[in-house]
């Protein structure tokens, strides 16, 4: 009747009474049936030391699967945030490599149009002896552009076959 668990915040809704002796606790059961279930009513479990070992490999399996399930939900949830954050991350990556294609389209056009519009008449002023030095260099297009991000999609069973491509 002393509800021992209701006098803290986290404690089990039962308790368990220890009777040290088995041929103690076989009279009290010989004496009086009802024992057991009267102190299951109450909350209280009574037992010896052979039952005592089985209840606390009973108790202490279900706090590793509680840890278990506690561990999984926390998988799941940095499992989540890091998909978003690869999610988010392959935006940008997305639009560097745009930023990067729209950058060498914009330098091969300055490079066409310096090489035939402005650096032809400089080169003129060397051949009229008007310069001296080394020649004017000549300027080329860049050709590589950005690999495009083409992740397989996903599957059930990991790829063994992918290899890691190195752009130089």
């Amino acid at each position: 009747a002393k509800a021992y668990w209701n006098q803290f915040d986290r404690a089990p809704e039962f308790v368990v009474m220890f009777i040290p002796v088995e041929s103690c606790f076989a009279s009290a059961i010989e004496r009086d049936p009802e024992l057991i279930e009267l102190g299951v009513r109450q909350k209280v479990f009574l037992t010896t030391p052979a039952t005592l070992i089985a209840l606390l490999r009973t108790v202490a399996y279900g706090w590793r699967e509680e840890q278990i399930a506690r561990n999984a939900q926390e998988i799941s949830n940095l499992g989540k945030r890091l998909y978003e954050r690869m999610r988010i991350l392959s935006n940008h990556i997305a639009d560097l490599g745009r930023g990067l294609e729209k950058a060498n389209k914009s330098y091969n056009k300055a490079v066409g149009s310096i090489e035939s519009k402005v650096l032809v008449a400089a080169r003129r002023f060397k051949e009229l002896g008007a310069a001296s030095g080394d020649d004017i260099r000549i300027l080329a297009p860049v050709e590589v552009t950005p690999r495009t991000l083409t992740a397989p999609k996903s599957t059930d069973e990991p790829d063994d076959d992918l290899q890691e491509t190195v752009i130089e």
